[in-house]
């Protein structure tokens, strides 16, 4: 046996062990699986706790054993680590800026975690290449210590480690582009630091597609200007008219529809990006402030609000122009 393939079952066992205890520390929750792709029949509260055990247990079967079990739980890996790049590779070419909890942290998807993935999935078919014949009882520790090829072991084990813990540097995010807008309370001339920033809901809200999400988690893709309207509003006119022309001068902010009837009773409903979100229960609006409708409220990607909320047609204009001026040094201009 060579010494790489001796090595590649406890390579693959360290990053089974690093990636369980992420998930102890930062616990994942449905909405992640969901977003992921991760079909609804497996998105189960007890299942997602056991997830970070199971990986931890498949760790040690892959290190200490050997023939028919070790065959088993290799070909367990390759199944698990040949599922995560399939849903990580389909995030990362049907969403833009998409990211996910891979390692506990919420991480944008890259080339590099596809290539990283991908390494993972080949660790994982050496592995179940080799460890069938290795001793029943101490598996791949025990052949690891008679092939001498602990050398090996440490450059491929620093070689894993380095594609989990590097991310190269990314192009500027929407997010550090768009300033922090004065909001009631806040000095708009104070140095940044000074604003008084709440922090960002983390309250479920119902995207149009039905799908459920946490509002600060969606906010860390990119940052959302929510527009809170409602049908029969005589002031939402104007400020639901106006939308398409918001979007098109701000492309670096998510403009969305805050509306509390669920997506199928409402006819403001957004099925296409950005999807309107829906809070029939008045989580968003009980966790900021109250307000009257039409509103507006800045969510920067960073987990804090970054402008509003204000209230009334003319005064969520002005504070679209206010976000313009910001991120572009000037007034917009307005169709005399």
């Amino acid at each position: 046996m060579t010494s790489l393939l001796a090595v590649a079952p406890l390579i693959l066992a360290g990053v089974l062990i690093a990636s369980g205890i992420a998930k102890l520390f930062r616990p994942e929750d449905a909405d992640a699986w969901g977003e992921l792709g991760v079909p609804a029949v497996l998105r189960q509260r007890w299942l997602i706790r056991l997830h970070p055990w199971g990986e931890i247990l498949l760790a040690l079967a892959l290190l200490f054993f050997g023939g028919v079990l070790g065959l088993l739980a290799a070909a367990g890996a390759v199944l698990l680590f040949g599922a995560y790049l399939f849903l990580v590779w389909r995030r990362w070419r049907m969403v833009d800026g998409a990211s996910c909890n891979c390692f506990g942290a919420r991480q944008p998807i890259t080339g590099l975690t596809i290539v990283r993935n991908a390494w993972f999935l080949v660790l994982s078919i050496l592995t179940a290449w080799v460890i069938g014949v290795t001793p029943l009882i101490g598996g791949p520790v025990i052949t690891l210590g008679n092939d001498g090829g602990w050398v090996l072991a440490l450059a491929a084990s620093a070689l894993t480690v380095a594609l989990i813990l590097w991310h190269p540097p990314q192009p500027s995010s929407p997010e550090a582009g768009v300033p922090i807008v004065g909001t009631p309370g806040t000095a708009t001339e104070a140095e940044p630091e000074e604003y008084l920033r709440a922090r960002t809901p983390a309250v479920p809200v119902t995207l149009a597609d039905g799908r459920t999400v946490n509002l600060r988690d969606l906010a860390a893709r990119g940052p959302i200007l929510l527009l809170a309207v409602k049908e029969g509003c005589g002031s939402c006119v104007s400020v639901i008219a106006a939308v398409p022309r918001w979007r098109a001068l701000l492309p670096e902010v998510s403009v969305r529809f805050l509306l509390w009837p669920a997506p199928e009773k409402s006819s403001l409903t957004e099925l296409t990006e950005p999807q309107s979100l829906h809070d029939p229960h008045m989580y968003v609006q009980q966790s900021i402030a109250d307000w009257a409708t039409p509103a507006a409220v800045l969510i920067g990607a960073d987990g804090y609000l970054a402008g509003g909320p204000v209230s009334g047609s003319d005064a969520v204009s002005s504070f679209i122009d206010d976000i313009y001026e910001n991120l572009h040094g000037e007034r917009p201009a307005h169709d005399s």
